[in-house]
């Protein structure tokens, strides 16, 4: 099996705030050679670091807003959010949850710190991840899929040196639980210091590797604590050596190779297309959402 190589080392640019909730470092699509063409099928990394909210009666977070043409996938590691959307989805994803929200057609949502846990506040780290739709699924129907982190399917590593969570795809015959409409793989690597072990995803796929904890090698390379690893497509198979103790999300998917027009919320394939995405928004024809 062929090695997959480093392309680069990214640090987090400082950070900024999305609504009153969300102090993140975006990595997509800011920063170079991490544009929404070159990531493809990932369109949007935004990382909250970990981070002290202080407590508060009012829950911190982002209002009503419309998403169009792709997916959002939010992962809690610390921290709780409480979220609802115009199809009817909602609730709150705790800590280790996901909630995998599919805009396609077009949805209204809002997030917030879950109410309880505003009241007093405490350490929060979040990713919002989006992923891009093929033509044809940016036309279906919205859904949400909730998956909790006690159901969530979960290889053991050998010698009791910790786990893989995983949330997409398959790990050495473990199937995670969430639907795509492409093909991705994607898992929380929790590991003790000591461990290494390998991931192989097929050539020509986009792989990325976000420390959150400890510290990691990476085909022998230092990676520290919130830098994200962004690897060649060529090649397949890389080392994960896990130097101090350590929690690693990693995510492969398979590029779409379609063209893209981004304007905010909006993903769409053509200009002419985004400008009838804003037009549905502004009709009314994302639904209601108080």
């Amino acid at each position: 099996m062929k090695t997959r190589n480093i392309k680069q080392i990214v640090k987090p640019q400082p950070a900024h705030f999305v609504g009153d909730g969300f102090r993140v470092h975006n990595f997509i699509p800011s920063m170079p050679n991490m544009d929404m063409k070159q990531m493809d099928p990932f369109i949007m990394l935004d990382y909250n670091s970990k981070y002290e909210f202080g407590p508060s009666e009012i829950p911190r977070g982002v209002g009503v807003h419309p998403h169009k043409g792709f997916e959002t996938v939010t992962i809690a590691y610390k921290g709780r959010v409480e979220h609802g959307d115009s199809s009817g989805g909602g609730g709150v994803i705790g800590e280790g949850d996901v909630q995998w929200m599919t805009a396609a057609s077009g949805v209204l949502h809002k997030e917030f710190h879950e109410t309880e846990w505003s009241k007093t506040g405490g350490e929060f780290q979040m990713v919002q991840l989006w992923v891009n739709l093929k033509r044809e699924d940016k036309k279906g129907p919205a859904k949400y899929q909730a998956i909790e982190n006690k159901t969530m399917a979960k290889h053991l590593l050998e010698n009791d040196m910790g786990l893989v969570e995983v949330i997409a795809g398959d790990y050495n015959g473990t199937k995670g639980s969430a639907s795509t409409f492409s093909p991705i793989h994607m898992y929380n690597l929790k590991a003790k210091a000591g461990l290494e072990t390998k991931f192989a995803f097929p050539s020509g796929y986009t792989t990325l590797l976000l420390v959150l904890e400890g510290e990691v090698k990476v085909n022998g390379t230092t990676v520290a604590t919130d830098y994200v690893v962004h690897m060649d497509r060529e090649g397949e198979e890389f080392t994960v050596e896990v130097t101090k103790d350590a929690v690693v999300l990693i995510i492969s998917g398979e590029p779409l190779n379609e063209p893209i027009a981004h304007y905010g919320p909006f993903v769409m394939n053509t200009t002419d297309e985004l400008v009838a995405a804003v037009e549905d928004f502004n009709s009314g024809k994302f639904g209601d959402l108080s």
